[in-house]
């Protein structure tokens, strides 16, 4: 048994996924210590997000959408593209309903596009993807294209 045995937590190649192909993540719960850290290293200090006396349009403890989608973006990496992720080239962000301190947010995520580049082994990757709160309530949807490694 000489054979190198498969690397745990490893992403999709982009030859394992197909057109039509849909996924689930995780879901996690934002935490007041999410929104203070995120704040902190983006400068976003909107009061809105700062003052937790505050209960504005969006109601209660609200966060920045640069957040949410930050958040979901860690989940979808660490289960589809860690290790053979080569680049983020776009992506289209619709905020669709607040998502406030102590929401459960997780995503669902179709393979929309997969074109092979013409060097280098790698595709660009087209996603749809879908958040949705523990209410099932869509909070967010956003299209992303993806640059992943192929096969070795």
């Amino acid at each position: 048994m000489n054979a190198t045995p498969p690397l745990l937590g490893q992403g999709f190649h982009w030859q394992d996924l197909a057109e039509g192909q849909r996924f689930r993540t995780f879901r996690r719960t934002v935490a007041e210590a999410d929104l203070v850290g995120f704040v902190a290293v983006t400068g976003m200090q909107e009061p809105l997000f700062v003052d937790a006396t505050l209960d504005g349009a969006l109601g209660p403890r609200p966060v920045p959408a640069a957040l949410t989608h930050a958040l979901i973006e860690g989940i979808v990496l660490a289960g589809m593209a860690h290790g053979t992720g080569l680049a983020l080239l776009e992506t289209h962000i619709r905020a669709r309903a607040p998502v406030r301190v102590g929401d459960t947010i997780g995503a669902e995520l179709a393979v929309t596009g997969i074109r092979p580049t013409s060097a280098g082994n790698r595709a660009v990757v087209t996603s749809e993807i879908t958040v949705t709160n523990q209410r099932g309530e869509t909070v967010m949807d956003y299209t992303v294209k993806r640059l992943l490694a192929g096969r070795p």
